[in-house]
């Protein structure tokens, strides 16, 4: 490549930026569907942060405002800086989130992908974990309210069943879509936030010292204090505070970026408040005899008045519900793009609404629903959650700098901004990142598991991608006319259909996969009155329908490009026949005549059959060990992900499944040698006997069934008269040697 091409491939590209406009109705969605993790941070982190120190009785004024500046300014500088002011510079057509970067900088070194599928499965493995944290924290807060008292006291198992209930009725609900769901969730999230800084802002008044916590120096000051009894790992219950930032990042393309401009800093106003209210609240109290006889006590809750904690704690289930909200709709987009990107199988997608970021995964669905039960039985409490959070995340952020660094050097080319970027959030995620790992123990290790098995699935679908396209071979559909109009008109073959429909991934106006051809011709001659070959494409307008057509000069081969915008049902046997009567109309295809019908006027149209084409591996693939055992499992993972005929609506139409090898190097098979059959002259037949080593319960079980049936195969059916079923004894053949010469003797 020439220094000219490479700058230009470097250069970045003008994108077409959001579709979704700033209005006060979508800032209402961006509360509801965007900011519930980090929204609900304030239940969980100061609980955290004080449990991991000692407990209350260890807390004084340095720690609790050396945390809160720690809260305060990992806030600002990962969230507001890093994210908001940043990295959503960096959007692919309004699309964000660690694959949409990654789109954007692939070109850049090969290298990159790493990092990037990596950070794509840490966030997929965090967001399991969000929701059954949030809600399940949520709901602990009955204990703070005497009616929640008497209700679930100290029997976990009626948390845990009120949390899994909830979550279903979440998980039912994500067919409907984010725009109706953040409509439902933005009034309950704007109450939320309005609460958070409310009952912060009344807090604070018992301690106005809190406010010292917004010198940056308070904070490195308690990191390196030895009152910091957690030492460097305090920041591992800090982190919390920022958890929902990747999500925010990723949930870009379902509310469009200047609805998040408009309405981060009232999110981060209310969310340090209510921080700095907890803080105070702790330090008027830290001496109370009740509060230091708990053994999990939690801020956010005990400050409250009693006759507020209802109301609170109904709020902050809504919430807690809404926080899992943005983790299930981040990851619809993360999948999205990883299908877009060839890093995980295609999947069935659908766009409740009229805006193309906002989509429903339904395999997504069903597998982060179960995961989260898992979750929640396996952890049963908030507390033992809290160990686990985090941990992925902080993976994910390390990931998303490295491929932000090379976006800005590369693409922006301000090399000097990105060096100092990725030294300065290299260094203080990777400080995260580590000081999270004393979770591990004590359940990080969930999420690293999940993150590792998300991971080798993108690594073996990537591989074995790759693996596919060394055999991959485009062939010009005019070489193989002369074939095809020969097979149409031999009679030695039966008509498979009227119409012979291929579904193909090629979109090239004038070739077609090698596999497509072999199957018409080789694997067994198909003989069809008209070929078809159609590839759907999805264009980015909600409501396209449009097609264009091939005929190489023929009235009988025909390759469609079928472009439909994201919100139209892919019904494409529905679309075809309407193209093949657009086309009889016009006179380029005859009429297909039909001789038998239900109807008094036949259309012009035959019938269709729709051959759906697997790769298959055969034991003779020269492949190696690991790439062939790659290959065994990617198409395990496609068998899992759903059939091409469920895509587009063809559940109900003619379908030929076939399964065609995948066109590798084939091993040398080993030449045999011929030899003579062994001589069989004068053998008497033997009953075939089970071996020793054959013998078990099974055979055992069926020995007299066997017995009775060779005894009945001996009588009535073998051979008739003449057959000797039973095995000849040695007295057998004297007996038969006096017959036969007591025979000759009286012939004589």
């Amino acid at each position: 490549m020439s220094t000219k091409s490479g700058a230009a491939a470097r250069t970045p590209q003008k994108r077409s930026s959001s579709t979704i406009p700033l209005s006060m109705g979508m800032i209402l969605v961006t509360l509801g569907v965007v900011y519930g993790d980090i929204g609900t941070s304030p239940m969980y982190t100061i609980k955290a942060i004080i449990s991991g120190n000692g407990g209350l009785a260890t807390i004084d004024d340095d720690v609790i405002i050396g945390a809160l500046s720690l809260i305060i300014w990992t806030i600002t500088l990962i969230t507001t800086v890093k994210y908001v002011l940043i990295a959503m510079k960096a959007d692919n057509k309004g699309e964000g989130g660690i694959f949409a970067l990654y789109s954007l900088v692939r070109r850049c070194a090969k290298w990159l992908i790493i990092p990037a599928m990596i950070g794509g499965a840490a966030l997929l493995a965090d967001g399991i974990l969000t929701p059954a944290v949030t809600v399940t924290t949520a709901i602990e807060g009955l204990r703070t309210i005497e009616l929640g008292r008497q209700l679930i006291g100290d029997n976990q198992h009626i948390v845990v069943g009120i949390t899994i209930i909830i979550l279903c009725i979440l998980f039912v609900i994500q067919r409907a879509g984010t725009s109706s769901i953040g409509k439902l969730f933005g009034p309950v999230m704007t109450i939320w936030f309005l609460f958070l800084g409310f009952t912060g802002l009344l807090n604070m008044g018992a301690d106005l010292n809190v406010l010292r916590a917004l010198n940056p120096l308070r904070a490195v000051t308690f990191l390196f204090s030895n009152k910091n009894a957690a030492g460097m790992m305090v920041l591992g219950n800090v982190f919390l505070c920022t958890t929902g930032a990747e999500a925010l990042y990723s949930d870009m393309g379902h509310v469009g970026k200047a609805n998040i401009y408009a309405s981060w800093p009232f999110v981060k106003c209310c969310l340090i408040l209510n921080y700095l209210g907890q803080g105070a609240w702790v330090l008027a109290n830290r001496t109370d005899p009740t509060l230091l006889a708990m053994t999990d006590m939690n801020p956010f809750f005990e400050m409250l008045p009693e006759v507020w904690r209802p109301f609170a704690v109904i709020l902050s289930t809504f919430a807690a519900i809404i926080a899992s909200q943005a983790l299930i709709t981040g990851s619809y987009s993360i999948v999205s793009e990883a299908i877009r990107l060839n890093l995980l199988p295609h999947m069935k997608i659908t766009y409740p609404s009229e805006t193309k970021g906002q989509l429903y995964i339904p395999l997504v669905n069903n597998i982060m629903w179960i995961a989260c039960i898992f979750v929640v039985l396996l952890f049963q409490t908030s507390s033992h959650m809290e160990a686990a959070y985090g941990l992925a995340i902080t993976l994910t952020m390390l990931m998303t700098t490295i491929l932000l660094y090379t976006y800005l050097s590369q693409m922006c080319h301000k090399r000097v901004g990105a060096v100092v970027f990725l030294a300065f959030f290299g260094v203080l995620e990777s400080t995260f990142f580590f000081s999270s790992l004393t979770k591990f123990m004590h359940g990080g290790y969930f999420t690293v598991l999940m993150a590792t098995l998300i991971f080798l699935v993108m690594f073996i679908w990537r591989r074995g991608t790759a693996i596919e396209r060394t055999q991959s071979v485009y062939l010009p559909v005019k070489d193989y006319i002369g074939q095809l109009a020969e097979l149409r008109d031999d009679p030695a073959y039966n008509y498979t259909a009227d119409n012979l429909v291929f579904l193909t991934n090629d979109s090239s106006p004038d070739k077609l996969d090698r596999d497509i051809l072999y199957s018409i011709l080789d694997k067994r001659p198909k003989r069809a009155r008209a070929y078809w070959f159609l590839n759907v494409t999805v264009t980015d307008e909600p409501n396209t329908l449009e097609y264009s057509v091939n005929s190489f000069g023929t009235d009988f081969i025909f390759k469609v490009q079928l472009r439909l915008g994201f919100r139209v049902n892919q019904r494409v046997n529905a679309f075809l026949r309407q193209i093949v009567g657009d086309l009889v109309q016009n006179h380029e295809l005859a009429k297909q005549d039909h001789h038998y019908s239900i109807y008094k006027n036949p259309g012009a149209v035959g019938d269709f059959r729709f051959c759906i084409l697997h790769k298959a591996l055969a034991p003779e693939t020269a492949l190696s060990g690991s790439d062939y055992h790659v290959m065994m499992m990617k198409y395990a993972i496609r068998h899992v992900c759903g059939s091409p005929a469920r895509w587009y609506g063809l559940e109900t139409s003619s379908i030929i499944y076939e399964y065609v090898p995948l066109f590798t190097r084939a091993k040398a098979a080993p030449t045999l040698k011929r030899i003579a059959p062994p001589d069989t002259t004068g053998t008497a037949p033997k009953m075939a006997k089970i071996d020793e080593d054959d013998e078990d319960i099974f055979s055992d079980s069926v020995a007299d069934e066997t017995s009775n049936m060779a005894a009945i195969t001996e009588e009535a059916v073998i051979g008739g008269d003449t057959a000797v079923f039973r095995p000849l004894s040695d007295e057998d053949i004297e007996e038969e040697e006096e017959t036969e010469n007591a025979e000759s003797a009286d012939k004589k």
